[in-house]
């Protein structure tokens, strides 16, 4: 897509798709209908220039590309059941002005979070109809082969498309079935968003803010759900370092060396008063403590000022409550930081046998850190290489390739040549 309107046609692409499946109900349909709009806009509009109504646009023609599929498969899809989309002269319609405005996305997500699908399909189903977000990119946050997920994605489109259920909110018990899977995918998108799984750019902030605004918008209707004001705290709280992730290149600079300064304090206030509200009001949830964690982290005048202990035992505290094995990777990292280095890598000893973490960088990553701390910096080095060679991430690969040249440098004899590190291989999704 045209660089110029990529920001503005991934925002529209989940409601136009939304239209389309009211229109049609036709999920693997709808979503070809609306690639092939979204395709003809990025050719067309920056010659043409942005239509005033850009969504009813992009609906007409995803419209109009629908009603073409119909006249060409009248048989199998029985168009006699949409001859009202057509006037006299056989063309389509345009769409009415209240469905040019109105926004389906959040009918989309409770819809992609189908009770025909498991959670793990429909949040696959919603980060690639929502969020945007190719097959490559869902398998990585889902730590599965691509075409596991290919596979995964496809059968989800078969069993929405076979389920015959109206495109419509559900009713309210049904709604807080749904709610968990709701509240995944969106932490997903926003975890893509926050830190890339491939590419030269460490974070796609559009993700960060669609995610945002979907959940707000769910706050909004739901105040009283404590875990989606929790994931809405948790979301302010880390996105508010955004501006201090990077250096003036775009490299890496990790938590304990950014500057505090660049950090968003608004957001900041708003995500510490969302969570304090919400803690006291009874049962607490994963997302409520992970925002309680990030809280913690924000607060703090400075990395030496960080109340390690109190992270610690949030972190106890979410593993009694979620079987993560990337929480359990953040709390070797807080127990290091309370109880010494070796105790962190005791603990990750441990977790190298969950083999949802087997060949993930980020395990390599940590065990350098923790390696680097506790003197090894042979071991350290050997695992900054591999958890570089591991990851799609350009930011990511090049920070901990830095690492493992710093400290070849350090542990050279005065006078003698540097260690040489060899530059690890880039991993690329299929």
């Amino acid at each position: 897509m045209a660089t110029g309107f990529e920001h503005l046609l991934r925002e529209l692409a989940p409601q136009v798709l939304g239209a389309m499946m009211r229109r049609f109900g036709d999920f693997a349909a709808a979503e070809d209908a609306v690639q092939e709009a979204l395709l003809a806009a990025a050719l067309q509009w920056p010659s043409d220039g942005v239509p005033d109504n850009p969504r009813g646009w992009l609906i007409h023609v995803a419209a109009r590309r629908m009603t073409d599929q119909l006249r060409s498969d009248f048989a199998r899809r029985q168009r006699e059941a949409f001859l009202f989309l057509y006037d006299v002269g056989g063309e389509a319609v345009e769409p009415a002005a209240e469905e040019a405005e109105q926004d389906d996305t959040l009918i989309l997500l409770f819809m992609c979070c189908h009770p025909a699908l498991t959670t793990s399909s429909a949040i696959a189903l919603t980060l690639r109809a929502i969020g945007g977000l190719g097959t490559g990119e869902i398998a990585s946050a889902f730590l599965v082969p691509e075409a596991t997920m290919a596979q995964r994605i496809s059968r989800a489109k078969q069993s929405i498309r076979n389920s015959g259920v109206p495109f419509e909110l559900p009713g309210e018990d049904e709604r807080s079935a749904r709610l968990t899977a709701v509240l995944h995918v969106l932490y997903l998108i926003f975890n893509e968003g926050h830190t890339s799984s491939n590419g030269a750019e460490l974070h796609r902030t559009e993700l960060c803010d669609e995610a945002i605004r979907l959940v707000r918008t769910l706050h909004g209707q739901l105040p009283r759900e404590a875990e989606i004001a929790g994931l809405l705290a948790l979301m302010l709280l880390t996105h508010a370092r955004r501006d201090a992730r990077t250096d003036a290149g775009g490299g890496l600079v990790p938590l304990a060396q950014q500057d505090r300064s660049r950090w968003d304090h608004d957001a900041i206030a708003e995500g510490i008063a969302l969570i304090s509200a919400t803690l006291p009001r009874g049962a607490v949830g994963p997302y409520q403590l992970q925002a309680a964690i990030a809280a913690v982290h924000d607060e703090a005048t400075s990395a030496e000022d960080t109340d390690w202990p109190q992270i610690h035992a949030l972190y106890g505290v979410l593993m009694r409550l979620s079987d993560n094995p990337v929480i359990a990777l953040n709390r070797a990292v807080a127990t290091a930081m309370v109880h010494g280095p070796r105790a962190g890598l005791a603990e990750l000893d441990a977790l190298a046998a969950d083999a949802r973490l087997a060949g993930h960088h980020r395990l390599d990553a940590v065990r350098a850190h923790l390696l680097e701390r506790a003197g090894e910096r042979e071991a350290a080095i050997a695992c900054y290489l591999a958890a570089a060679g591991r990851t799609a991430s350009e930011p990511e690969r090049n920070y901990l390739a830095t690492q493992a040249a710093r400290l070849g440098e350090s542990q050279a004899r005065p006078g003698a040549t540097p260690m040489s590190i060899p530059t690890p291989p880039v991993r690329r999704h299929r």
